[in-house]
């Protein structure tokens, strides 16, 4: 350990903070042979009282899903039983002890997380991964998840690696460096055996650059004659080449049995020492093949098979003739058993094919269902494309692409399922094979870019199906509308979503009863051709399969968003109360982790618009913690909302103002709207009607968003009618006043009429306010009531009618104050004044001085529920729930659950 002071104090603090009850992540990384593991094997000397879980990436065993998890938590397996069934139930199906649907792999991260927990109880744990680059990457999305979300379990995780990578953003690292030049040439002169030339020597030490690795190997590939003769060093590539080159040296002057015994671990490197001599029998090959390898100090055979470094065994496989690498696999797939282990013998015998071998793709696609069945998802894709690439029959070779390259993009690896949709179109393709190309194609524009061109290519999907399969047809015009209400304004040319309506709207219908998803799809493309009347009574229909307990799960679960989004449109509050609260139930109980986010927002505007302002932000920090646990590209909608509700100006610029690039770049047309509708919300909050007005023009320019427009309707109504643009106002009321009757909702009427009010004069308007308030206090909508009393009191007090205004002032302002809905509670003062009557703004505390995540667990806790539910929740461990419950007890000088409900109200 020359020179490496520094980082040995680095990972004594991890040790020390982990033995003392605290959990630590920590990357290490480094090139190539800058002594990462070293580093790695200090730290697990200076644990050796902890439970130590040790895991290393290879390069060969990327695809095979979940084996660097599996490898890691085996040890723990007993303690399955101790954790929370669903996520006992995600970890064994993932791990194939049991069969079931693949679970989402958030889940599976809360369940590994809650397994490292549970071991640590005993005594602190320490996991070490080494060469996380390699790692397969469903087991790295599940650790360095587990590793964000570590807090005070006893705890350590330590990744190497060569880069840090995006996924590793945001953990501790250790960047480990070269050595210094002195250190670098007391290492050099430590393994010479001779003397060297000194510019031999000073070469050897730049071209280095302090690589410990590097000047251990570099001069063994050097002659006498050249360490002593000053020849020099020949120009060379990177080091990571030059160390692996060394070691190719080094590996062809052993004897040809030790050459092939290294081939063989190399080519099996899950380091089972019996399962590589029973293929070396096979082969022929000696136990005494063992020596020269260990005496060269590239590997050593014991209990298990263990190189150097990861370059001698890349050295080795890739040093090794194409002829010798298809035998060490046909060994390796001999002894390797078929039923205990079947995906690795597949892989084996994959690599042995030589030319193509249907048998053997046969048996990879068997291996990709069972993956895809783990939630392995980039494993399937892999073992498609691989099968693909062995099977003679050119059909069936595409018809696997196919299959590989939607699993490829399900799994989130877009660049390698374009190149396998190019190998299916080599083709030729059928009618209902170049629908799902179209259809990848579509998904993958969608999911990197929220896609200008997705809403287009879903559609020449729809209309190819259209005829081969109606129901996989009707369920993608349903996703290209969905994918075109997201685009919005930015839609791409023949993809916006009156175009998607009207191809929908012409559609096959499949025979029987029309499922709701059906009915939502005919509703919806029925009010954007024909107009918002004509689609009323079939939505309706729809809403209703979706409130009742008639749709199984996944259907209803798949639509929900959707479903939320027309009962707005319809302004039906009841639809929207069920709608929203059971999507996010079914999210967690489908274990649907990933579609958290957007389940949450849906509930969070609903609690937005029924007052419960506080409660809706609460969700909001949910939320950031669902989007940081899955990593969502979900736009920050509700906190854009609740900040216009609010009246936080600053927090609404700063939101809108890092948002709009990111959506316009996106084509989130939808975003932009939001936005605009947000805009002109808190200007109408604030007084400041000319900028409603503006924001509200902008919002309404596009007519197609279901939702959104008629919520930026009334706000312009009521920027126009204050501001003298009379015209305007009345223009947008026409169009609102005929949704609203269409509708005939207590909400939508009560909008317009609040509406209509603005504009009127005399008894009218008078009535007018009167049967707003009427209406919309049958609804759940209080934010709009609460407006409806403040616009009617200023009314009355223009008009000199100071006690009814009074009367109006009052009851809007306990509203508003009770909401904290500060602009409009301070319009309300304003006006109250006015009057003569004194007021002031309530003084409205929060919890003293609890953190977001504080507030969210003891939140929770009030509610009801257990630690395992809580962690479940805010993506943490139990143990964690424990530990911000004991600091919310102490600030809230409280002793019990018990005394949450007062203190927390």
């Amino acid at each position: 350990m020359i020179d490496r002071e520094a980082e040995c104090a680095t990972l004594d603090g991890v040790v020390d903070s982990v033995r003392r009850g605290q959990s630590r992540a920590l990357v290490v990384h480094g090139d190539p042979g800058v002594g990462k593991t070293a580093l790695l094997d200090y730290l697990a000397r200076q644990a050796s009282d902890f439970r130590l879980l040790t895991v290393a990436g290879i390069e060969s065993e990327m695809e095979l899903a979940f084996a660097a998890l599996h490898q890691l938590c085996s040890s723990l397996l007993d303690r399955l039983e101790r954790l929370p069934p669903p996520q006992r139930d995600a970890l064994e199906t993932t791990f194939g002890i049991r069969s079931a649907p693949a679970p989402d792999r958030f889940l599976v991260g809360l369940g590994a997380l809650s397994l490292l927990s549970e071991a640590a109880t005993e005594r602190p744990l320490l996991c070490l991964v080494d060469d996380e680059q390699w790692l397969d990457r469903a087991s790295a999305s599940v650790l360095i998840f587990v590793a964000h979300r570590v807090a005070a379990e006893s705890v350590g995780i330590v990744f190497g690696t060569r880069t840090r990578g995006a996924d590793l953003e945001g953990l501790p690292e250790l960047a480990v460096g070269g050595l210094r030049e002195d250190d670098a040439r007391r290492l050099l002169q430590s393994v010479l055996v001779g003397p060297i030339d000194a510019s031999v020597r000073n070469q050897v030490l730049d071209e280095t650059l302090g690589n410990p690795l590097a000047i251990l190997e570099l001069p063994r590939g050097l002659s006498p004659a050249e360490l002593a003769g000053g020849f020099g060093l020949p120009s060379a590539p990177a080091l990571a080449t030059r160390i692996e080159e060394s070691f190719k040296r080094r590996v062809s002057v052993l004897p040809d049995q030790t050459r092939r015994l290294l081939l063989l671990a190399a080519a099996h490197p899950a380091g089972d020492a019996d399962l590589v001599w029973r293929a070396a029998d096979q082969l022929g090959i000696s136990r005494r093949a063992a020596s020269p390898a260990a005496d060269a100090d590239l590997a050593s055979f014991g209990a298990t098979v263990r190189f150097r470094h990861p370059l001698v065994r890349s050295a080795v496989y890739h040093s090794a003739s194409a002829d010798e690498r298809y035998a060490a696999h046909e060994a390796l797939a001999a002894v390797t058993d078929p039923a205990a282990d079947p995906d690795r013998r597949a892989w084996h015998l994959a690599h042995a094919a030589v030319g193509t071998d249907e048998d053997v793709a046969a048996d990879l696609e068997r291996c990709a269902a069972r993956a895809e069945a783990r939630g392995g998802l980039a494993a399937a894709g892999a073992f498609l494309e691989k099968a693909a690439l062995l099977t003679p029959d050119r059909a069936l070779r595409t018809r696997r692409a196919l299959d590989a390259a939607e699993a490829k993009a399900a799994g989130g690896a877009f660049t390698g399922a374009l190149e396998l949709l190019a190998m299916a179109e080599v083709g030729p393709l059928s009618e209902l094979e170049q629908a799902r190309d179209d259809l990848v194609r579509a998904r993958v524009a969608y999911l990197t870019r929220r896609g200008s061109d997705a809403p287009l290519l879903m559609l020449q999907a729809a209309t190819r199906l259209g005829p081969i399969d109606a129901h996989l047809a009707r369920a993608t015009y349903l996703e290209a509308l969905m994918a075109a209400q997201f685009a919005g304004r930015l839609a791409g040319r023949g993809g916006d979503v009156l175009t998607v309506a009207r191809a929908a709207r012409v559609s096959p219908r499949p025979l029987g009863t029309p499922s709701s998803a059906d009915l939502l799809l005919e509703g919806l493309a029925a009010n954007f051709v024909e107009g918002y009347t004509i689609g009323i009574p079939t939505l309706r229909s729809a809403l209703t399969g979706f409130v009742g307990d008639s749709m199984p799960p996944h259907q209803e679960f798949r639509w929900s968003a959707l479903a939320f989004a027309t009962a707005l449109h319809l302004w039906d509050d009841d639809c929207c109360e069920v709608i929203s609260d059971r999507s996010v139930q079914l999210s967690r109980d489908l274990g649907a982790l990933s579609e958290l986010p957007l389940a949450l927002t849906t509930r969070a505007y609903m609690l937005m618009f029924t007052g419960h302002l506080t409660a809706a932000e609460a969700l909001v920090e949910d939320i950031r913690t669902a989007v940081e646990a899955t990593g969502s590209l979900l736009a920050p909608y509700a906190a854009m909302y609740i900040a216009a509700f609010r009246g936080e100006e600053a927090r609404l610029s700063s939101l809108v103002a890092t948002t709009l690039p990111d959506m316009t770049a996106r084509g989130e047309g939808l975003g932009l709207t939001a936005a605009h509708w947000a805009s002109a919300l808190i200007n109408n909050g604030l007084g400041r009607y000319k900028e409603a007005l503006a924001a509200a023009e902008q919002a309404t320019e596009y007519p197609f968003e279901i939702g959104l427009w008629n919520w930026a309707l009334a706000e312009l109504i009521e920027a126009g009618a204050r501001c003298g643009m009379t015209d305007t106002a009345v223009d947008a009321y026409r169009l609102l006043a005929e949704r609203a009757d269409a509708s005939g909702t207590s909400w939508a009427l009560g909008i317009a009429a609040r509406s209509g009010a603005l504009l009127a004069e005399g008894d009218d308007a008078d009535s007018l306010f009167q049967e707003a308030i009427e209406r919309l206090g049958r609804t759940r909508i209080r934010t709009e009531l609460a407006r409806a009393h403040l616009v009617y009191g200023e009314w009355l007090r223009r008009r000199r009618r100071r006690v009814e205004a009074r009367a109006r002032l009052r009851a809007a302002l306990e509203m508003f104050q009770t909401m904290r809905m500060d602009a409009f509670a301070d319009r309300c003062v304003r006006e109250l004044r006015a009057t003569g009557e004194k007021a002031r703004k309530r003084d409205v505390s929060t919890y003293r001085e609890l953190t977001p995540q504080e507030t969210q667990v003891a939140r929770l806790a009030r509610d009801g529920l257990s630690n395992p539910e809580i962690g479940a929740h805010l993506f943490i461990s139990p143990r964690t729930v424990e530990y911000h419950l004991s600091k919310v007890f102490a600030k809230l000088e409280i002793t019990s659950r018990a005394q949450l409900f007062r203190a927390l109200s």
